[in-house]
């Protein structure tokens, strides 16, 4: 019963402009990882790296998620 809080209490946090599955997806991903390469996250959702570039680049010009090196991470 815990555990479905604590994911209720995730979802709640998931920003409203978000609005493709594959979007939130990956933004969850990078939010419980701390931060993720495009690999890593190519190997966790099983997505193909053009997909995950795409969602990305669309996170990122909504100031949702940054690029440090290789990794991605959330915005603070």
């Amino acid at each position: 019963m815990m555990e479905q809080a604590h994911a209720d209490a995730e979802i709640s946090h998931l920003p409203t402009e978000i609005k493709s599955p594959q979007g939130k997806l990956v933004y969850l991903s990078l939010d419980a990882t701390g931060g993720a390469t495009v690999d890593e996250l190519g190997e966790l959702l099983a997505m193909k790296k053009i997909s995950i570039l795409s969602v990305l680049n669309s996170l990122s010009t909504q100031n949702l998620i940054e690029k440090q090196d290789t990794e991605y991470s959330l915005c603070n």
